[in-house]
């Protein structure tokens, strides 16, 4: 059974679909989103390190988000939503806008589609995660990959393996940051073999 606040964790993270659909209706200029994105991040970790400095911060913490964070948050490590916002102002920075997209509904997507599957189905365990998440998340990556036009599917399907590999390995680097930037990289690199 997954808990509710894994639910409520995952639904946030669902929500971080927001900044890849802004960057392609609401902000389509690179400077323009790279701005508003940058403000939002350094926001975002104001708040993330203030929670273990200031004190309303903390309660506010203690009260709304405290059971949606995993142990190594609790401990005082950046969550994952700063880890969403620097990851995604990357991924944005780095690569054309249409990969940048693409990768961060990898993102939003594909690790929440993995998450869910693998705490629902898993049973054939891989480190800390397993099989039936990983297939779960890169089918939701392909899925995505395939209704996307803007980029090739000889393209962006191997970007999909490639993030779902990522977020199965053991790297000591957040998902959240690995993710994007890998499938973009990948993505980056078969289209310019093609």
């Amino acid at each position: 059974m997954i808990p509710r606040s894994e639910y409520l964790r995952k639904l946030i993270h669902v929500a971080n679909s927001l900044i890849p659909l802004a960057y392609l209706f609401v902000f389509p200029d690179r400077k323009t989103m790279l701005f508003y994105l940058g403000v939002l991040t350094v926001i975002v970790l104001i708040v993330d390190v203030g929670r273990r400095w200031v004190r309303w911060i903390t309660i506010f913490f203690d009260r709304f988000f405290n059971p949606l964070l995993r142990q190594h948050e609790l401990q005082g490590r950046l969550t994952g939503a700063s880890w969403v916002f620097i990851g995604s102002w990357l991924t944005i920075f780095l690569f054309p806008k249409e990969i940048a997209v693409l990768s961060l509904f990898f993102l939003s997507l594909g690790d929440t589609a993995a998450a869910l599957v693998g705490m629902r189905f898993g049973r054939i365990r891989i480190g800390s995660k397993s099989l039936e998440g990983f297939l779960g998340g890169t089918t939701m990556c392909m899925l995505v990959a395939l209704l996307f036009p803007r980029i090739s599917w000889l393209v962006s399907l191997p970007a999909a393996i490639g993030a779902m590999i990522v977020e199965l390995l053991p790297i000591p680097v957040d998902d959240n940051l690995r993710i994007p930037i890998l499938a973009g990289v990948i993505m980056v690199l078969v289209n310019s073999w093609l």
